[in-house]
């Protein structure tokens, strides 16, 4: 039979909505499985069940990447003007700095984009087939559509398939669907529209069996599972570019295009004053050469890599290093529920007895720890009678047991019932001593299709006892009366359920009966009727209470949070309503999602704050949209569903505990703890760099300004002497300012704390370019005082050499030295004033950042050297500076402190915002 006409390749029928029968005919399958040439005929045809691994970049295509760049144009042209200068050394030092930026972007870039292969991961090795009736354990690749495949507790599912047979199954499907609580299944088909995370009649490639065993055939290998649908989807996402990287591409264009035209008309200016050609020339060389901030890209890497080191440290390890930058500008959290908002550990929230009592259990997750609460809103010291009889009767029903280990409390068995255990424990009912004073004689496992199971104890009393757990419903419909002999009033009792569930929690009810002190078995008749109700016990998986804190802060911050789950609606909404978010108009489901356009999701988007039930491609069309709105989108996620998303946003975290290899590999952020607190300290975190960066920017542009100021000055207004033209600095002269200077001088500021009121800004405009006005107004402004006094002591100095007869050279050489010095003291003071853009050095703390004092005194050793040093002398042009020579630099350049402090107290007058957030000015 040809395999491509049994499951066409490309299509996903609708398996879930065919009777079994059927579904057999259209594989041309049955429950004996398929015989081994027609098996090895499929595989021929459909190819093995293997995910298709994404051919990636290469090295050299990765690397051009690094370098095609405008700013790297520009570094490599002062890297080619300085060798053409015959500073071979000086050219190395910049191409040295290209280098260093090139290899750190590429080795980030190379390691990044593995997210399809990690897919690999989630496939089997082995599994258990049924051919020809006999069965036989092959390797997962081998297994082709119309196999029967079997399964057992702990087995990983290798391909999509539909159910025959099961007994009791349930699988662990959080990773793909994001539902928090293994499924159930059942062999029954089911409505064509049903989603994805409600076909309980079928299970999915990379899926974990936790309890009972079942029988499935085949529907789809490889490519076309679910699994290989999202990889498709991965690698369709857009790589989404971060607003630095965005903003710093803008600068470079723009001072490329300046400093090629500022040095033309230099040059046409130098001729026209009479400049050999050669010396205009050199002009023309030194201005691009000053004006070139050689050491921005080292300062922006090196305080990305600082942010890394203390996001560490804040649990929130960076796999991608301008994702760190990217944080700062989040304006949108979309955060998974299961594991990140929550703890992932179902917990009992609510006891309802047969005495008609309300309790309110505390505690969060399996750790058996947490207090009770009467239906007066009144702290228990003792747990009542009532509460304490349901409690019992939750633990001794129940096959899971609760382990203690190196990392905390968990659960062997299903979530559900250890919820169950758990309550049980933290309020005083042991349940291993329980189980050992009441043991079990026998039991009917759970089972899907009837939904309860139950057990047959002796009681203390040396009688015996039926305990019965299950959906509400079922277990009330074998129910004749309550505990103790009180009417049962079926309806009331539901109302009960219905509240609950309401309230997002899963409700299971309890039953008991009384029986003969001989009954050593347990059979379906025996609890067929005449149970007596218990109670009913509500669990849900609740908020983590720092998340709850954390979304508040989030709030206050200006960034909106919203919640997507693959999780019921009800539960979805109950836990939104926790959180603190917008669920006015209640959770969105996938489906209804469908139904939309993109125009109306926008608008749906930015009104609601939870979704639930969404499938893979939902989290994807979310994202995009924020994205069309301008939002810096920021997603969280864990499972094989959430890394298309992961990867489309501007900045995707995965969890580091619960997260698959595929949502890691798909993320740039990966959260060592799993906790939603840690992305707010993350976006706090990345503020704080961003905030760094803008002031390295303003401090280290005005030097660059200014030293071209100081060059065409001279050009245009300073006499020729002796046919030479009188240049303030040399070309090596300005490469120790650009290098040395700015770059000892600009670090310190990356180790900057965090300001006070850096969570309560808004989100800054990932639009907004990086040089806002107040920026360049605070650039040009510094620019001028630093060339002005620079320019005005070299001229002072040069007269004042000469006029003491000094040679013309000594005199130029003394005085270029005063004039770069000048310059060196202008940044030492002006650095101090960047220290906050906004407010006085005084306000933030003289010594909050001791880093400042080491920078300033390294290069202050350093200039002592180039001004004292002989060797430095005869490598810089340089000359020995009097003591009156130096004071006067001091004096010129501590100007700036009085003159930005006005500037300062001018503009918090006038009630201006932070330079940082979105406005800018």
């Amino acid at each position: 039979m040809n395999p491509k006409t049994v499951v066409p390749q490309g299509s996903h029928s609708p398996w879930h909505a065919v009777r079994i029968e059927e579904v057999l005919r259209k594989l041309g399958s049955s429950e004996e499985g398929l015989g081994v040439a027609e098996a090895e005929g499929r595989l021929a045809e459909v190819g093995p069940n293997v995910l298709q691994r994404a051919r990636g970049d290469g090295p050299l295509k990765i690397l051009w990447r690094q370098v095609n760049d405008p700013l790297i144009y520009v570094l490599l042209g002062a890297v080619a003007l300085a060798i053409l200068m015959g500073k071979v050394v000086d050219g190395l030092v910049v191409l040295g700095v290209v280098v260093l930026n090139t290899i750190i972007g590429f080795v980030q870039e190379y390691r990044a984009g593995k997210a399809i292969e990690a897919l690999m991961d989630m496939v089997p090795q082995t599994a258990t087939v049924i051919r020809e009736g006999r069965k036989t354990t092959l390797q997962a690749s081998e297994i082709v559509p119309g196999d029967i495949v079997e399964l057992a507790p702990g087995d990983r599912v290798p391909a999509d398939m539909r159910l025959l047979r099961v007994r009791s199954l349930k699988v662990e499907e959080a990773a793909l669907t994001g539902e928090s609580v293994p499924t159930d299944k059942a062999t029954a088909e089911l409505d064509e529209n049903t989603s994805l995370a409600d076909r309980g009649n079928m299970v999915y490639g990379g899926t974990l069996v936790s309890y009972g065993t079942g029988t499935a055939v085949v529907v789809a290998t490889a490519g076309e599972t679910e699994l290989g649908r999202i990889s498709s989807m991965l690698r369709e996402t857009t790589h989404v570019e971060t607003p630095l990287t965005r903003q710093l591409a803008v600068v470079g264009k723009w001072l490329t295009v300046a400093i090629v035209i500022v040095a033309a008309i230099l040059f046409v200016v130098g001729t026209l004053r009479g400049y050999p050609a050669a010396d205009a020339v050199l002009a023309a060389i030194t201005l691009a050469v000053g004006a070139i901030p050689e050491g921005l890209p080292a300062i922006v890497t090196i305080a990305l890599a600082i942010g890394v080191r203390r996001m560490a440290g804040r649990r929130a390890v960076i796999r991608r290093l301008p994702a760190v930058e990217t944080l700062g500008s989040t304006t949108v959290i979309c955060s998974d529920k299961t594991g990140t908002l929550t703890k992932n550990e179902m917990t009992v929230t609510e006891l309802w007895t047969a005495g008609g009592n309300s309790y309110a259990v505390g505690g969060v997750g399996y750790a058996p720890e947490g207090d009770l609460t009467g239906p007066g809103g009144e702290k228990l010291p003792e747990v009542p009678d009532d509460a304490r009889r349901l409690l019992l009767a939750g633990a001794l029903c129940n096959d899971a047991a609760l382990v203690h280990g190196e990392e905390g409390w968990r659960v062997s068995g299903d979530p559900t019932e250890g919820a169950l255990l758990t309550a049980a424990k933290k309020l005083g009912v042991d349940p291993e001593q329980t189980k050992g004073s009441h043991p079990r004689l026998d039991a009917i496992p759970f089972d899907s299709g009837s939904k309860y199971m139950a057990t047959l104890n002796e009681t203390e009393a040396d009688g015996r006892e039926i305990l019965v757990k299950g959906a509400p419903e079922v277990v009330l419909s074998r129910c004749s009366a309550l505990e103790g002999g009180g009417p049962l009033d079926t309806g009331a009792v539901l109302a009960r359920v219905e509240a609950l569930a309401a309230r997002g929690m899963r409700v299971l009810a309890l039953a008991s009966r009384r029986v003969d002190e001989k009954m050593e078995t347990l059979q379906e008749k025996d609890v067929a009727g005449g149970l007596e109700l218990v109670g009913l016990q509500g669990m849900i998986d609740p908020p983590r209470p720092e998340a709850v804190d954390a979304v508040e802060a989030c709030k206050k911050a200006g960034i909106s949070v919203k919640m997507i789950t693959g999780d019921h609606k009800s539960t979805a909404r109950a836990i939104g309503e926790q959180l603190g978010l917008e669920t006015g108009s209640g959770a969105v489901t996938g489906a209804e999602l469908d139904g939309l356009s993109d125009e109306e999701l926008q608008g749906v988007v930015a009104r609601t704050g939870v979704f639930a039930r969404v499938a893979p491609e939902h989290k994807i069309r979310l994202v995009r949209s924020l994205q069309a709105q301008g939002h810096v989108v920021a997603m969280t996620g864990d499972g094989v569903n959430d890394a298309p998303a992961l990867k489309q946003a501007d900045i995707g975290v995965a969890m580091g505990i619960t997260g698959t290899d595929v949502s890691k590999e798909s993320s740039d952020i990966v959260l060592t703890d799993d906790n939603f607190a840690s992305i707010e300290a993350a976006v706090e975190e990345g503020r704080r760099v961003y905030d760094n960066l803008i002031k390295a920017l303003a401090f280290v542009l005005p030097t660059n300004i200014g030293l071209a100021v100081i060059l065409t000055a001279a050009v245009a207004f300073f006499p020729i002497i002796g046919g030479e033209p009188l240049l303030p600095m040399l070309p090596t002269q300005i490469l120790w300012i650009n290098l040395v200077a700015a770059v000892a001088l600009a670090l310190p500021l990356a180790f900057e704390a965090k300001e006070p009121d850096l969570m309560l800004r808004s989100p800054r405009d990932p639009d907004a370019p990086v040089l806002s006005r107040f920026v360049i107004f605070r650039t040009v402004l510094v620019a001028l005082l630093m060339a002005a006094g620079a320019l005005g002591l070299f001229l002072v100095e040069f007269a004042a050499e000469a006029g003491r007869g000094v040679g013309t050279g000594a005199a130029l050489a003394e005085a270029q030295t005063t004039a770069v010095t000048t310059v060196i003291l202008f940044q030492i003071f002006y650095l101090l004033n960047c220290r906050s853009l906004r407010d006085s050095v005084m306000k933030i703390g003289l010594w909050s950042n001791p880093w400042i004092y080491v920078g300033i005194g390294a290069l202050l050793l350093l200039q002592a050297g180039f001004i004292y040093l002989p060797f430095m002398n005869a490598v810089f042009g340089t000359a020995p500076l009097p003591a009156g020579a130096l004071l006067q630099a001091f004096v010129v350049a501590l100007v700036v402190l009085p003159v930005i402090g006005a500037e300062k107290w001018l503009r918090n007058r006038g009630g201006r915002k932070s330079p940082t957030t979105k406005e800018g000015d």
